[in-house]
């Protein structure tokens, strides 16, 4: 089983292109069991999980999170290569890639402090897209806004971003990653991990 875990978790990764299938509710209902076992503060759980099919919803989702990217695609320019780029503007402009199915990631704030309400939710959010990933969808965290009034939320749930998922469009190799050793640090930061191994008598 452990290798089954680590293997889903190497693989994981962003998906901006998806095919126009719909996801069946019991594999949403899993993947949304998986989110809920994530930590949260305090044991709040204070999670709420927005599924949106319906394609006015998404349209209504989608042009909102073209209006954010278009008034903010400029203060990432210096930062995000070109490639990059271009792949969100193509995501933006298909409606999330074209998914059918968008996971607006809710908190109720009057369960958790809106100063945890991040710490909560995202660690549930990650969850989401390891079992999505184990049952072969793409998936995706953005930080789009969705309007509260388009879903019908109360005042006491916030919206901390949106997750589409789906089938992805073509096959999705492993995430280029630098390897771990070098963003880990022994004891204090700049002690290399790889090069200050502790000899077996000192452990």
């Amino acid at each position: 089983m452990a290798g089954d875990f680590f293997d889903v978790a190497l693989r994981q990764r962003g998906c901006r292109e998806y095919l126009p299938e719909q996801v069946p509710d019991r594999d949403l209902e899993r993947m949304v069991e998986a989110a809920t076992h994530a930590p949260s503060a305090e044991n709040s759980q204070p999670w709420e999980f927005i599924v949106v099919r319906d394609a006015c919803v998404r349209g209504v989702l989608a042009a909102e999170a073209r209006r954010t990217w278009e008034e903010g695609r400029g203060k990432v320019d210096a930062t995000l290569g070109s490639g990059i780029l271009r792949d969100v503007d193509q995501f933006v402009a298909r409606g999330f890639g074209g998914a059918t199915t968008l996971v607006v990631l809710g908190v109720d704030v009057c369960r958790v402090h809106e100063r945890l309400a991040g710490c909560s939710v995202y660690p549930a959010a990650q969850n989401l897209m390891l079992a999505a990933a184990a049952m072969g969808y793409g998936s995706i965290l953005t930080l789009f806004p969705a309007p509260s009034a388009i879903l019908g939320l109360p005042s006491t749930v916030m919206t901390c971003g949106i997750v589409p998922v789906g089938r992805p469009l073509r096959a999705m190799g492993r995430p280029r990653r630098e390897p771990a050793a070098t963003k880990m640090h022994r004891d204090r930061y700049g002690s290399p991990w790889a090069d200050s191994a502790p000899t077996p008598a000192a452990q």
